[in-house]
């Protein structure tokens, strides 16, 4: 049967309208068809174009630009060469960054796909798995606890089912939806009891649900620009920013400098304009967006080889700064293999009854199952006398879950959650193995506490379990209803340390990473574990303690706690923000429904592709195996990644800027333009050329140990002094073309394109590691490129290109000198190296290294 198809465009109130025919499901080709008219299942339209669109949108930056103006210009004034010089090397530049980004974000891309969230759909009659972004108005889709609601659409069948929908209402507490007709005053989505939509997330129960709209046309899609914001930047976007605006308004100087002396000496104005527009070029990194991209995508590569994938490539840098994780301990620390070690009842004596008050809560319960209702229904027990009649799904602010059942004969509301929150419903406790009752005074309250403790101590987890009867007639189970129970016992369970990680902690230790337990266990149980993996306890807070601290109180706590205990989602994210506001760079490792918002207060959100839909939805990056060892790989290939940019920074600030520091220099004392405006961009794309390997560089172990953000007072400090030792060689240069060679303007030229282009790129093995040279092996790419461009700088002169661009042959004693020259440069940017981390980098007058991989954010 031919379902109906919604409107593209729905009424704001179509949850008013007739429940639409049941159907089931669409065709194939029909859901094809719909795709096609109201587009993929995203709020933003996909912004992929044509190549053709995107190579020619690297045209509009603002150098490039420039460049285009200034070929345009040698055009209407006969200078062909000059045009077909700069065009040349514009359009060299352009593909070469176009190439490497494009290939780089491909594979970032199939990465992304390779976790997105996916749906069940009935499509030709049978339930399909399909990516959430192909879903159309007409689907009929399968909801269950812990996913993610994809679409808006009205309720056809649910049993028990709550979702959360915060994000677009704002109620705190799960609403219940059920199939049915509305009143027509039921206008708001608070009142659409038998709609979902968009952005909610299922909390307990499951649904079957007919999609009415997709994509921008759903509720979320009509605010998202109000309630969806951009994740903030991540510290390295931050500093990348900075270091970006340092440029700016360095080149911003250099060239108004070079132009004003330019008019002043009466210089040709073309000539004046070219030369300063060159300058700027070659004082922009050009292609720093392509190595950031292509580091970072090569490290969300090697990471997916490590079983982690990548979602938001910044994110790699971020888990590479990281200096404190926080994390759950089940599956983390533990194996996530639960198994039901005891029942006990109030007297402490081992109990089938209490086992089968267990079982009937866990059985009948609709929410997502916890591995503690895992163990609890791995024992057979035979509940097929029982029928549910209602429950109350757990939350984290009762810390508990009741189910209405009935037998026939008698009708009961049984409770199974946290020790102490069930304890606390309770009026009577059972005594004689259940055969009569007691009243549950302060003595029987404190004898209880004193056993939940006492098996606390031996590191098994606890769950309190209660009952009452109620009215045969009672039809509905809700909050009110747990009073006066009547306390059962406890169940407690076992979850044995994992193999290898305490190592993997103490490996994440020694790399800087503090390691913080957030855990909605009792304090007895994770201090149980800490000692069986050898961890230190350093301070303990439970949930009870945070929530009577301030946000003051609570920074002053963070840094030295590591045990965080009976939690609640709203008190972890707390502490994920105490922890930032005091200047760390947090990581959060979660996988449940109430996880969503610490992972997205994190610096870096982690979680595990068994998470619930909303966890793997707002996490930074999936780990497909639940192994502290393979996030300690993670956090190493993030320092390599960072470590590799900043290389092609420091190169920038350095070499960069001291040459052209050096060329407005030149400007202001030589009587001719030290370097052409052609020569310039030249020695520019080439030098390019030989760095465009930097992001497949080896990184030394040293730099591998500590964490790290991009820090503007290193970079700074790192320009001006070895710009200015490059500007003091670069005038020792000019002395020796000038004084000993007795060159002329062309040879003065060719002496100092060679020697400055040379220079560049050879330093790059001084700069690159902050040990001696021969002791760090570059990857042989970058060996390859760098000699290659030598090879090249040595060897243009003599070719048509060099004619073209005005290079002459040198007398061979040049080439003695400049071997000379090339070694000292080296020797001494070596020398000024090794002072530079020892003397010039300190805090506060103290003596202490501050290379950038070891420098966070404050």
């Amino acid at each position: 049967m031919k379902s109906s198809d919604p409107s593209s465009a729905p009424p704001s109130t179509w949850w008013l309208d007739a429940a639409p025919a049941a159907t089931q499901g669409l065709s194939g080709s029909e859901a094809e068809e719909r795709l096609g008219r109201h587009g993929p299942n995203t709020l933003e339209a996909s912004n992929q174009r044509p190549l053709a669109l995107q190579f020619l949108a690297r045209f509009r930056n603002p150098l490039v630009l420039v460049l285009l103006a200034a070929s345009a210009v040698s055009v209407a004034t006969g200078d062909a060469a000059n045009f077909f010089i700069i065009m040349t090397l514009v359009l060299l530049s352009v593909t070469l960054d176009f190439v490497q980004e494009h290939r780089a974000d491909r594979a970032a891309q199939k990465l992304r796909e390779s976790v997105a969230l996916r749906a069940t759909v009935i499509r030709d009659g049978r339930p399909q798995e399909l990516p959430v972004s192909e879903l159309v108005p007409g689907d009929l889709v399968l909801l269950a606890a812990g996913e993610r609601i994809p679409a808006d659409g009205r309720v056809v069948e649910a049993r028990d089912f709550f979702v959360n929908q915060a994000l677009l209402t704002g109620e705190s507490y799960p609403i219940e939806k059920r199939p049915g007709e509305l009143d027509r005053g039921a206008t708001e989505l608070q009142q659409a009891a038998n709609a979902v939509f968009m952005g909610s997330s299922v909390v307990s129960g499951s649904a079957r649900v007919h999609i009415m709209a997709t994509g921008a046309a759903t509720a979320l899609g009509e605010v998202a620009h109000s309630i969806q914001s951009e994740p903030p930047p991540t510290a390295f976007e931050v500093g990348m920013h900075r270091f970006a605006m340092l440029l700016v308004r360095l080149t911003l100087w250099m060239v108004l400098f070079v132009m004003l002396v330019n008019l002043v000496l009466h210089r040709p104005l073309l000539e004046s304009f070219l030369f300063a527009v060159a300058l700027a070029v070659g004082l922009t990194p050009e292609l720093l967006p392509m190595v950031v991209t292509v580091t970072l995508s090569r490290g969300a590569l090697r990471m997916a080889q490590r079983r982690v994938i990548v979602k938001r490539l910044p994110a790699i840098q971020n888990l590479g700064a990281m200096d404190v994780l926080c994390t759950d301990k089940t599956g983390t620390l533990t194996e996530a293999r639960i198994s039901l070690e005891r029942c006990i009842d109030a007297d402490g004596r081992d109990s089938q009854r209490v086992l089968m008050l267990a079982h009937l809560n866990s059985v009948f319960e609709s929410g997502l199952k916890s591995p503690l209702d895992d163990a609890i229904l791995a024992r057979e027990i035979d509940a097929g006398a029982w029928t549910k009649i209602d429950e109350v799904p757990f939350d984290f602010e009762r810390r508990r879950v009741s189910v209405l059942v009935d037998r026939g004969d008698v009708r009961w509301l049984v409770v199974k959650g946290a020790p102490d929150d069930v304890i606390s419903a309770c009026s009577q406790h059972e005594i004689d193995g259940g055969g009569s009752r007691a009243p549950l005074d302060a003595a029987a309250k404190a004898r209880l506490q004193a056993q939940c403790r006492n098996l606390e101590q031996q590191g098994l987890r606890v769950l309190g379990v209660s009952w009452r009867e109620v009215p045969r007639d009672h039809p509905h189970a809700d909050v009110r209803d747990e009073t006066n129970l009547v306390f059962a016992g406890f169940a407690a369970f076992i979850d044995p340390p994992k193999a290898g990680a305490g190592e993997a902690l103490a490996a994440l230790a020694k790399s800087g990473v503090a390691v913080k337990i957030v855990s909605g266990d009792s304090e007895l149980v994770v201090q149980h574990l800490c000692k069986l993996l050898h961890v230190p306890v350093t301070g303990v807070l439970t949930g009870r303690e945070i929530a009577a601290m301030d946000e003051a109180a609570l920074r002053a706590r963070v840094i030295k706690t590591n045990l965080f205990c009976r939690v609640n989602p709203a008190q972890k994210n707390r502490i994920i923000l105490a922890l930032k506001a005091r200047g760390r760079v947090v990581g959060y490792l979660g996988d449940g429904i109430n996880d969503a918002p610490p992972l997205r207060s994190a610096d870096v959100g982690l979680t595990v592709d068994t998470a619930v839909d909303v966890a793997r939805e707002v996490a930074d990056m999936v780990m497909l195996d639940h192994d502290l060892g393979v996030l300690h790989d993670g956090v190493i290939e993030g320092r390599r990644t960072f470590g590799n940019v900043m290389k092609y920074i420091m190169m920038g600030t350095s070499s960069n800027f001291g040459n052209m520091l050096s060329m407005a220099g030149a400007a202001l004392f030589l009587p001719f333009l030290p370097l052409l405006p052609t020569q310039i961009l030249l020695n520019n794309i080439l030098y390019d050329a030989s760095e465009a390997a930097i992001p497949l560089d080896r990184v030394d172990a040293a730099d591998l140990r500590r964490p790290g953000t991009l820090d503007m007072r290193f970079i700074r400090r790192y320009m001006w002094l070895f710009g200015l030792i490059s500007s003091a060689f670069d005038a020792l240069t000019f002395w020796v073309l000038l004084g000993m060679l007795h060159a002329d303007v062309t040879l003065f030229r060719t002496g100092w394109f060679m020697e400055s282009l040379i220079t560049q790129v050879l330093v790059i093995f001084v700069i690159r590691t902050r040990d001696r040279p021969w002791r760090s092996k570059p990857a042989a790419i970058l060996t390859g490129s760098s000699l290659a461009v030598v090879a090249v700088a040595l060897v243009l002169p003599y070719t048509p290109l060099g004619h073209l661009v005005q290079l002459e042959p040198p007398p061979p004693v040049f080439f003695a000198w400049l071997a000379v020259m090339v070694a000292t440069y080296l020797v001494l940017v070596e020398v000024a190296k090794r002072y530079f981390y020892l003397h010039l980098t300190t805090t506060r007058g103290h003596r202490m290294p501050l290379h950038p991989l070891r420098i966070r954010q404050s």
